[in-house]
């Protein structure tokens, strides 16, 4: 959304609102210590995303990251 806009901030308001879906569902499936463990794993897979992409790209470092919290929420969550 960010690079569409080509308006930042609302980047920020379409992460903050698919993670807010997101740690509803895990709540809901896994209870609130999951899901607050998932919602770190999702805010630091995206901090994490960004340097990761000056090393192997953009998108590569997107699925990378994205990847890595849908195994980890399959696992803890989703998998019961």
């Amino acid at each position: 959304m960010a690079r569409w806009t080509k308006k930042r901030p609302l980047g920020g308001v379409a992460l903050a609102a698919a993670g807010a879906v997101a740690a509803r569902g895990w709540r809901e499936k896994a209870g609130n210590g999951t899901a607050a463990a998932l919602s770190a794993a999702y805010v630091a897979a995206f901090a994490g995303s960004h340097p990761l992409a000056k090393k192997i790209g953009a998108w590569p470092s997107v699925f990378a990251a994205a990847g890595g919290v849908a195994l980890a929420s399959w696992a803890l969550a989703d998998r019961r």
